[in-house]
């Protein structure tokens, strides 16, 4: 039996070669399967109706000359018309250019001028961010809510557009991602680099046609795209969506309504979940906390258990991606036997590279390359064992749309992509990312330090919500944010919060500098007003705060006092 399964599964994986192939094995085998639903309504598609309502999307395109090769563009929520979009235009041999949904109106303007889309998908919601502009330049604007015509060219309308079945190597989408270091790069890839990647997915971890995907990711991203939209087509699996940003309370009522066996996460969410409910839970307790103390197995077990029904309590893969998992949470999932797995990968690899399932979580580690997916570190210190994560596979981008000296940049001469990850690998073979290799911070004797590293000291502070690490003028900076009630951002100006300032900044101080190496020591904190800028998977753009000295939001108490001592004197007179 096992052979005769392991023969499908071959087969399988030998024919779908493109993402139109995928499309048509999915939508035949799985007609009668729900595809895509919203969580608090009955809208979405089987997979027969799929199939039709692409078909009649893409005839419509035709219809006004957009045909195979032509780039269109997708800006909207998660919701199930995102998927049609999509396969209307991929599995026909156009280009879709995903949008996320967070971009600001010149960053949209921006990529759709240099993609050269010819129409796009909007939801009413995100529609004000096309400017009058963009929307005369296109073809069609289209509201993806109900496929109605926002903006139509009527000069368009010839029918004489071609589509054709694309070929593996063919262009099926441009994303654009600015990641944490700078300008907006567009990472192409083929069918095969998706279908490849999609591939390794289902080898990561079995999925079948009866798992429940939760979606909360945003399907613009590569993560959620190759493996909470093309993976459970794959297999025949519905996906569902909520219709309001996933909030902790939206997320809860979510995970009891559609109680889901499969999520995708970034480890913000999590670690979160651990920081502001788990660890206040079990130190308010005072059975809880005697527990750890003396039986910490049963704590794990009794707490875990409530994690879990909280998530629905059918949860059997909680994937985590996207940036590298805070340890001590790694550790409380791990004894808590919580199914979390860890994935590891970029945009421009489609995006996995590195993971491990529920099975081979290891703490600290990343997991193995993935399948299909050759790994190796270069540019090795001998003394650390650390060198760059460099990747080669199918699953490896054809490269940046119009720029070819920075496509040239990121790959080796022997042809492999370069993802300026630092990482050491154990005897295993199991990976552990120490830090991106651009904001590694060469100390006064040449020392490596990882701000990454400090930062989860900081973090671990209890009120401290996020933080980064930087260098100025040849020290070390810490920007921290904390949770909004620990400072009464409404008391500017008085002496008080003033006080309070300087003496979270002295407790970030003086507890760091405790921990960490005498080349990691903080010099300076600058408390931060607002959340930092991040991209879709919660990472902090960081280049955003390196070349400003306090980025016009960072409160510098004595100059603030010294203003207000002024003002006091000002007063008097």
């Amino acid at each position: 039996m096992k052979s005769y399964y392991k023969l499908i599964k071959n087969l399988r994986e030998s024919y779908i070669t493109t993402l139109a192939k995928l499309f048509d094995y999915s939508t035949s085998i799985f007609s009668k399967n729900r595809y895509t639903s919203m969580v608090d309504s009955d809208y979405g598609y089987t997979f027969g109706e799929f199939r039709k309502k692409c078909i009649e999307i893409s005839s419509m395109l035709t219809r006004y000359g957009i045909g195979a090769g032509d780039k269109v563009a997708i800006l909207s929520q998660n919701h199930p018309n995102w998927s049609v979009a999509t396969f209307s235009l991929m599995a026909f041999g156009r280009v879709s250019v995903p949008l996320l949904q967070d971009l600001s109106e010149n960053e949209v303007t921006n990529i759709i001028n240099h993609s050269g889309c010819k129409a796009i998908f909007v939801s009413k919601r995100l529609l004000p961010k096309l400017t009058q502009e963009i929307i005369d330049k296109l073809t069609l604007v289209i509201d993806i809510e109900t496929f109605e015509f926002i903006k139509r060219d009527d000069n368009a309308f010839t029918g004489t557009a071609v589509i054709r079945e694309p070929l593996p190597d063919d262009l099926a989408t441009i994303i654009y991602t600015s990641g944490t270091t700078g300008s907006a790069k567009g990472v192409m890839l083929s069918h095969r680099n998706l279908v490849s990647n999609m591939i390794s997915c289902s080898h990561a971890h079995k999925t079948t046609e009866k798992d429940r995907w939760l979606s909360i990711l945003p399907m613009a991203h590569a993560y959620e795209f190759t493996m909470g939209v093309l993976l459970p087509m794959y297999t025949g699996s519905c996906v569902y969506y909520n219709s309001k940003p996933p909030t902790p309370s939206i997320l809860i009522k979510a995970m009891k309504s559609v109680r889901p066996t499969v999520m995708l996460s970034v480890p913000m969410i999590i670690e979160k979940i651990y920081k502001n409910s788990v660890v206040p839970t079990i130190n308010g307790s005072r059975i809880l906390s005697w527990l750890k103390k003396r039986f910490p197995s049963i704590l794990y077990w009794l707490v875990g258990m409530k994690v879990k029904k909280t998530f629905g309590g059918k949860i059997k893969f909680f994937g985590i991606g996207g940036a590298k998992l805070n340890p001590d949470v790694e550790v409380f999932l791990k004894k808590a036997k919580f199914p979390y797995a860890i994935g590891y990968g970029l945009t421009e690899t489609s995006p996995l590279i590195c993971n491990a399932n529920t099975k081979q979580t290891h703490i600290g580690s990343t997991g193995y390359a993935a399948y299909n997916v050759d790994l190796k570190l270069i540019n090795i210190n001998p003394e650390t064992g650390e060198g760059e994560i460099v990747a080669k596979g199918d699953n490896v981008m054809i490269g940046y749309y119009k720029d070819p000296q920075r496509t040239r940049e990121v790959f080796t001469d022997d042809g492999y992509f370069r993802t300026n990850d630092l990482a050491t690998v154990d005897k295993k073979g199991r990976y552990y990312i120490k830090g991106r290799l651009k904001n590694v911070i060469i100390g006064p004797s040449g020392e490596n330090i990882y701000p990454e590293e400090i930062e989860k000291v900081i973090n671990d502070i209890d009120g401290v919500n996020e933080s980064i690490v930087l260098k100025r003028d040849g020290r070390l900076i810490a920007l921290v944010q904390f949770n909004d009630n620990v400072i009464d951002w409404n008391q500017d100006g008085e002496d008080k919060f003033f006080e309070s300032i300087e003496e979270k900044k002295k407790l970030v101080m003086d507890y760091v500098n405790k921990k960490v190496s005498k080349f990691s020591k903080i010099n300076s904190v600058e408390v931060m007003k607002d959340p930092f800028e991040k991209t879709a998977t919660q990472k902090i753009r960081r280049y955003k705060y390196e070349k400003q000295e306090n980025n016009g939001e960072a409160i510098d108490s004595e100059k603030k006092n010294d203003k207000t001592k002024e003002d006091k004197e000002k007063d008097s007179k």
